[in-house]
């Protein structure tokens, strides 16, 4: 058996070297995926065009829209009157209009309170609910400004004090790429095992396979053992761009690491084989492998949207996704460190995962061609 067993992982092996696809989906996909959404794709708004309409300039009006023109977070827009910067928001060319009235001073040095008005475009609900968070930010630190140049204390019923956990310098970043490596063990693991194996079938290797002495779980662990070992040089070449290239800190322990990305892996082989049994044509395998494994693990998993905030059945059917119990464990591996509470109860989820598609593939497949 040992030396049927090694015959395969050899043969599997020459396999690869003679297919570039494969290592393509190893090592190339995960390089380009991990700098489109690095370098492209953020959900932090910076450098957002922002509308200024000072209606009745003045030393106090300055010093408060001085904030926005030193913040890398602004692109100020001086704009005379409020019907050129409503014409502006119409067209899309400013994200929002901060309004001073004329008798902005007056009411400021009466004590009357001068209101402030903000007007953002809610076309886009995320990025509109950060620049008002963004204004709310330079509103309370010109306040403490001018409270300190005026030396009048300011008073505000509730004095906050911010401290962000895990992402202190709350970049997208950091919160995206780990998440990506769930996307990419996905693909790595389901297509790589499920296009090969239907191309064994269409090329007719398989029934050659099929007429030696080797049992079907012989070809099985000969297909598992090099993919996972292509996938675990994936997995590898991602962190190592995860934290030497974006700079994503990984605080808690490699091993543990290690540990739920090769039962990850085990699952998304798993399922790839599972694929291959019901496919036994390459074209058909990908669009399956895409549709039942990938967009879920894109969409479901809380790579990118809160799955809290998804209806609740969706989130029912979150349970049935492997990657989001993954993305959890990169996510607080990362970020939170060794947290036992949230680690340990998706590491047994994986293994049950892992359990039930490897052996329902093996339950499945039969030595025999029809």
């Amino acid at each position: 058996m040992n030396r049927r067993l090694s015959a395969l992982i050899r043969k599997e092996f020459i396999q690869v070297i003679r297919d570039p696809s494969s290592i393509a989906i190893a090592f190339v996909l995960p390089v380009v995926l991990l700098l489109l959404f690095g370098y492209g794709v953020s959900l932090d708004a910076k450098r957002v065009p922002l509308a200024l309409v000072v209606e009745h300039p003045s030393p106090e009006a300055t010093s408060f829209t001085s904030g926005f023109y030193h913040s890398d977070y602004y692109v100020p827009v001086p704009t005379a009157t409020m019907p050129v910067a409503e014409s502006l928001l119409m067209t899309g060319s400013i994200h929002g209009i901060v309004r001073l009235r004329e008798d902005f001073v007056r009411r400021l040095k009466g004590g009357q309170g001068a209101p402030i008005q903000l007007i953002v475009n809610g076309i886009d609900a995320n990025t509109a609910r950060l620049v008002e968070g963004y204004v709310t930010g330079t509103w309370f630190q010109w306040l403490q400004r001018h409270s300190e140049s005026s030396r009048t204390p300011l008073n505000l019923p509730v004095d906050m004090e911010q401290r962000i956990w895990f992402n202190p310098a709350v970049e997208s970043r950091n919160f995206l790429v780990p998440g990506l490596i769930a996307v990419i063990m996905t693909l790595i693991g389901a297509l790589l095992t499920s296009l090969v194996i239907a191309r064994e079938w269409e090329r007719g290797t398989m029934e050659a396979l099929m007429s030696t002495p080797v049992t079907m779980g012989e070809i099985l662990l000969g297909k598992i053992i090099p993919y996972f070992l292509l996938g675990t040089g994936g997995l590898l070449l991602s962190v190592a761009m995860a934290v030497w290239l974006f700079e994503v800190p990984l605080r808690g322990s490699f091993w543990l690491l290690a540990l739920g990305s090769s039962l990850f892996l085990l699952v998304a082989l798993g399922m790839g084989l599972l694929i291959s049994t019901v496919a036994k044509n390459q074209f058909v395998a990908g669009q399956i492998a895409i549709i039942v494994t990938f967009l879920p693990a894109f969409i479901l998993s809380g790579f990118i949207f809160e799955i809290r905030g998804m209806p609740t059945l969706i989130q029912w059917i979150t349970h049935l996704v492997p990657a989001r119990y993954y993305v959890a464990i990169l996510q607080t591996v990362f970020l939170a460190g060794d947290v036992g509470s949230v680690l340990w109860p998706n590491l047994l989820a994986l293994v049950i995962m892992a359990a039930l598609f490897l052996g329902r593939t093996k339950q499945l497949s039969r030595k025999r061609l029809e």
